[in-house]
């Protein structure tokens, strides 16, 4: 779908959503006369804080370029979904600002440890975290390759804390400073919707530059990479060398978290 369709997209999008609020559900008077369907487009301007030919405009599919907040405005007003307001600004951005989490019976962090823990009899190490790169869970292989992590105290169940501190970490990762500053530039790109202003990122990248003079060469170097698979060397203290493919598998119900997973690779010349 080009630019033009998914300005269109937006607009038929808009009009579905403003024609199913009634008057009554933001408490303004239906009228005798009234004809339209739903809200008029200048009520929906005007109970977003906007200029009624502004959104005419944007209701028409004309290019016109509303910011983050004119969207989540809109969303209040025409009582969107975390769903619909995610696709709102997925059509208008590519991506979504700001994502809240989707209705659930489980939080994202429990869904996280639900799925890593349902791994608990492969050989194969897999552990969950969050946008902080806290441990969320691990299975027991995860034991095995890298660390009890169980045994640390809560507050420094970290990974990214785990590689960068402790000595063992070097040990398990043949690669180790390749691996860690791959790590630190996708962590760089996995919290852009955190914002610059988060106070626990602030506190933690400055906990980080503390504990690794690498860390900070790494961090301002500004390298940013999207999460993909990567080959990674781990060694065993029992079974040696093993090259495994570390997949990230991330879902909308569970976001901001992620579980990674290692997978065995049956050729070390494997891409």
């Amino acid at each position: 779908m080009g630019e033009d369709g998914t300005r269109e997209e937006l607009a038929r999008f808009l009009r579905s959503r403003r024609e199913r609020i009634t008057p009554a559900d933001v408490g303004l008077p239906a009228g005798l006369r009234r004809r339209a369907v739903g809200l008029r487009r200048e009520e929906v301007a005007v109970l977003a804080g906007l200029s009624p030919t502004w959104y005419t405009y944007l209701e028409q599919g004309r290019d016109i370029h509303p910011s983050p907040e004119v969207l989540d405005s809109l969303a209040r007003v025409l009582r969107l979904t975390e769903d619909e307001r995610r696709y709102l600004h997925i059509l208008t951005f590519g991506a979504v600002s700001n994502p809240r989490p989707l209705a659930s019976d489980l939080s994202s962090e429990e869904l996280t440890r639900q799925l890593v823990l349902s791994t608990n009899s492969s050989p194969y190490p897999v552990y969950g975290c969050d946008v902080y790169c806290g441990l969320i869970a691990w299975n027991r292989a995860a034991t095995g390759y890298y660390t009890d992590f169980g045994q640390l105290p809560p507050e420094r169940r970290n990974m990214l804390r785990w590689l960068l501190e402790s000595p063992l970490a070097k040990e398990r990762l043949p690669d180790w400073a390749e691996e860690v500053r791959d790590i630190v530039a996708r962590w760089r790109a996995w919290v852009t919707a955190l914002g610059p202003e988060d106070e626990r990122l602030r506190r933690q990248v400055a906990e980080f530059r503390d504990l690794s003079p690498e860390f900070g060469r790494w961090w301002d170097g500004h390298d940013v990479r999207q999460t993909r698979s990567r080959l990674r060397r781990l060694r065993h203290p029992t079974l040696g060398e093993q090259l495994m493919r570390v997949v990230s598998v991330q879902a909308a119900d569970f976001a901001p978290c992620m579980a990674i997973f290692h997978l065995p690779v049956l050729s070390p010349d494997a891409h």
